[in-house]
């Protein structure tokens, strides 16, 4: 999408360690002297703080939107300026995430995917899973949920599958997806596949 920076966006469910990998790749790339970005979704705006509170309030097609709204407006005022500023921009969550929770508030994947047209396709689009057993396990270790997707019946169980299923279509749809099960890895494990391929997309980007 861009002749500078590298957009990464990380993905998975509830309790995948999604938010832990973001953090070890963000400090170790910046480690070895690449400019990055962290960011995340919902944004740290006042419409993505409404919408990570909002959660109970909002659902269906009316949280859908706000999600979307939220998306265009972090690309158009964080993730693309950033990018021309040549960072490595590390999103924790994207539109992988959209693909896969509001359909499980009861949408279709073609409604999601046109409410989301025209948003920028990542350089690598990485999707974390983990078998539904460990997921359950780690959110009960960590205190409980963290949001009601998480305290649907099978919830742990439906992420897992969807993300699989996103995968694989994004896959077909020529997006660049990194999908990785850590049921068994280490964190620092995980976050070693991501910088691998970063690093790995630099050098490609370099020699062109």
């Amino acid at each position: 999408m861009n002749s500078t920076g590298l957009f990464v966006s990380i993905d998975g469910p509830g309790g995948s360690g999604k938010s832990t990998t973001v953090g070890l790749v963000c400090q170790q790339l910046t480690a070895i002297g690449l400019p990055v970005y962290a960011t995340t979704e919902p944004s740290k705006t006042r419409l993505g703080n409404l919408i990570r509170a909002g959660t109970h309030t909002y659902q269906g097609m009316s949280l859908a939107c706000l999600v979307a709204g939220d998306r265009h407006h972090h690309l158009a005022a964080e993730i693309r300026p950033q990018l021309h500023a040549s960072s490595v921009v590390i999103s924790d969550r994207y539109l992988p995430s959209s693909l896969v929770l509001q359909r499980m508030d009861g949408l279709s994947w073609e409604t999601i995917w046109q409410l989301n047209a025209d948003v920028d396709t990542p350089d690598l689009a990485v999707i974390i899973n983990t078998a539904p057993a460990v997921l359950t396990s780690r959110l009960s270790q960590r205190g409980g949920t963290h949001s009601r997707f998480e305290d649907l019946p099978d919830g742990p169980a439906t992420e897992y599958a969807y993300y699989h299923d996103a995968a694989a279509r994004l896959t077909e749809l020529g997006w660049p997806v990194c999908q990785i099960d850590n049921t068994s890895l280490a964190p620092a494990d995980t976050a070693a596949i991501v910088i691998d391929r970063v690093l790995a997309l630099r050098a490609e980007r370099s020699a062109s």
